[in-house]
């Protein structure tokens, strides 16, 4: 049975408040996710890069699958069909964590952490 991305939370959060944990299933990896930020946000935070491009909802290239946990959209009609909502997936891009949640099919990235190199100055030889 898919997560719920509609039930209002438990107890919310204090806004700010870093209170939830996102599990990305495929990598194993997790990151802390705050109430008023998209889960996306909170893994550029953590220094993890998602698949993405419009980050309007509207793209698709985001889309992964809530496995457990729930979450709000910050659109009124994210770029998803009705199907699709009731099955699971979710636009990372637009939903808001509200409890813990776990995501699969995500394709993440950990961003480079080291300064990156210079370009040389001058002309090619």
């Amino acid at each position: 049975m898919p997560a719920s991305a509609s039930a209002p939370p438990a107890s919310p959060p204090a806004t700010g408040e870093a209170a939830y944990t996102v599990t990305l299933e495929t990598s194993g990896w997790t990151y802390p996710a705050r109430a008023d930020e998209t889960l996306l946000q909170a893994a550029l935070r953590a220094g993890i890069r998602l698949a993405s491009s419009c980050r309007n909802g509207t793209c698709r290239a985001c889309m992964c699958h809530l496995e457990a946990g729930e979450i709000g959209y910050v659109v009124e009609r994210p770029g998803l069909s009705r199907d699709e909502i009731d099955e699971g997936w979710i636009l990372p891009c637009v939903a808001r964590p509200r409890g813990d949640v776990t995501l699969a099919g995500d394709s993440a990235e950990r961003m480079a952490t080291e300064a990156p190199r210079p370009l040389p100055v001058g002309p090619r030889r």
